[in-house]
């Protein structure tokens, strides 16, 4: 990416891909947004509140997959059964018939016969600075802004965000968890003009939701780490807490490849975290970057299983077997690549790199922000936009399609045999009006109760 380009501008205007997008991606071809308030909070369109307050509780009439119906060697449909979950201390005690209830003095709840699916993730977002929860603001950025344009607007924008920066967290918060997702991971920045505040609200939101939601924090040097002369305050956020060290586009917005990307991994070795760098770059300084990441877990142990790369678009611009080749690298590595299943021009190979044993997961990035007026926080749009742009859709790959949006923790495995919910599974889950994985994702199922470890936290039930 030449230094003379917004991420989206690059992308958009080198034919990479057909609509603004980089680091926010594109989010389906839905026009409206659906963020209103009332679906976000914690009762269903009923109006009724959420309704669970016991730690030690039946929950019957629950649709679970329990196989696939196979024609020769196809699956051509699945199989579902009611039952009773036992939920004991966040966690499934036990999967009982259902209506059995061995002590009749715990309290029980009804399901009502919806699928029970695992807790989606949204892993890679920024509940940091957003204008979403507020009056709507589109983007007005004339033709040809510039990074360096953005990062200006940004060093205006985040003193006016920081004084919602919690209230508009708990939103979105509320928006994903509405959706299914329970666990996230949130990028936040930490460059000279917000230094650690952003980090701090975000804490605070984060431990007064902690019962029902889960979220690492990747201190992001967004302005740029060398650029900004960041490094002592990504220091200091290591050492208030953050889980993950940041990064931006080493070529194009730091201007030393070798030198940005060293210094974070260095960061990321002396305090023990991980990485996850946002990497837009198409250019060959992209694929170099990739190149010099994976050769250097390759070559520091202990950085095996910590980096992730997020976007990583330089992916697209490889061959087939180019492709082949770094994913077998990145898998013998444990190399993550966080991904927002982009559409258009830019057709990422994460199909392909899956099948390698690459690890993709997937997020919403930015909710209604100054680079992106799109973002559902939807894991389960995620899966269907995975499902269109990656596979012959039958009833097993779309059911297979769903890992994407859950960690690959899915219902059934490839053979049809049920491995999940099991006992002692943490009881995270959201309810589905689907009847089998396959359906919804094909159809992007509303959703009616999220669960995160035995805790109501949105919807309602009988």
């Amino acid at each position: 990416m030449t230094e003379n380009k917004s991420r989206r501008e690059f992308l958009s205007q080198s034919g990479k891909i057909a609509t603004a997008a980089t680091a926010c991606a594109l989010f389906g071809a839905t026009g409206s947004v659906a963020y209103a308030a009332d679906t976000a909070k914690p009762t269903c369109e009923t109006g009724k509140p959420m309704n669970i307050t016991a730690t030690h509780y039946y929950l019957d009439n629950v649709l679970l997959e329990a196989g696939f119906n196979f024609d020769g060697n196809v699956a051509v449909s699945t199989r579902t059964e009611l039952k009773t979950l036992e939920i004991k201390d966040g966690k499934i005690a036990a999967l009982l018939d259902n209506k059995s209830h061995a002590d009749a003095t715990l309290p029980h709840y009804d399901a009502g016969g919806k699928l029970l699916l695992p807790a989606m993730r949204d892993m890679h977002i920024h509940l940091d600075k957003t204008f979403y929860g507020g009056p709507w603001r589109s983007l007005n950025r004339p033709a040809g802004t510039t990074i360096q344009d953005m990062i200006r607007l940004e060093q205006k924008l985040l003193p006016e965000l920081q004084p919602y920066t919690q209230e508009r967290a708990e939103k979105l918060i509320d928006l994903i968890q509405s959706k299914g997702s329970t666990i996230a991971r949130s990028h936040c920045n930490i460059e000279p003009v917000s230094g650690l505040k952003n980090l701090e609200n975000l804490q605070a939101v984060l431990a007064r939701r902690r019962a029902g939601f889960d979220c690492e924090i990747v201190a992001f040097p967004q302005h740029g780490l060398l650029l900004s002369s960041s490094e002592k305050l990504m220091r200091e956020a290591m050492q208030a807490g953050a889980h993950y060290v940041g990064g931006l586009d080493p070529t194009s917005v730091d201007g030393a490849m070798e030198k940005s990307l060293d210094t974070m991994f260095q960061i990321a070795l002396d305090y023990d975290k991980g990485v996850d760098i946002h990497l837009h770059e198409t250019s060959p300084a992209g694929v170099a970057a990739v190149n010099y990441m994976v050769q250097t877990v390759e070559k520091t142990p202990a950085l095996k299983g910590k980096l992730t790369i997020s976007h990583a678009f330089a992916l697209a611009t490889m061959n087939e077997q180019q492709v082949d080749e770094i994913a077998i690298r990145m898998a013998a590595q444990q190399v993550t690549i966080a991904s927002t299943v982009p559409i258009g021009t830019l057709h990422m190979p994460l199909k392909q790199l899956r099948d390698k044993g690459v690890f993709v997961m997937t997020g919403t990035d930015s909710v209604i922000d100054h680079w992106s007026p799109y973002g559902l926080g939807d894991m389960l749009e995620k899966a269907n936009l995975y499902a269109q742009l990656y596979i012959r859709p039958n009833e097993q790959t779309l059911s297979r399609a769903l890992g994407i949006a859950t960690g690959d923790v899915l219902p059934l495995n490839d053979n049809g045999e049920r491995v999940w919910p099991k006992a002692q599974d943490a009881a995270s889950f959201v309810l589905v009006d689907a009847s089998c994985s396959a359906e919804a994702v094909a159809r992007i199922s509303p959703r009616t109760a999220t669960f995160h470890n035995g805790n109501l936290v949105w919807g309602t039930v009988g």
